[in-house]
C-alpha cells in the first residue's frame, strides 16, 4: 500500500463514522458529510492503486 491508499482508507472509515454518528443523531448534515467523506476516500484509495500499478508496470 502507498501514501494513498493508506489515507484513502482513512478516510473512508472515518466517514462511516461520521455517517453512523449522523443517523444515530438524526443530523443529516452530518450523515451527508460522511457519506462525502467516504467517497473521498474510494477515490484516493483508488488514485494510490492506480499509481502504484503504473510504478509497477
Amino acid at each position: 500500500m502507498n501514501k494513498n491508499e493508506t489515507e484513502g482508507h482513512g478516510k473512508e472509515l472515518k466517514g462511516k463514522a461520521k455517517e453512523a454518528a449522523g443517523e444515530l443523531t438524526g443530523n443529516e448534515k452530518l450523515e451527508a458529510e460522511g457519506e462525502a467523506d467516504q467517497v473521498e476516500g474510494k477515490v484516493q484509495k483508488n488514485a494510490g492503486k492506480v499509481e502504484k500499478s503504473v510504478k509497477d508496470n
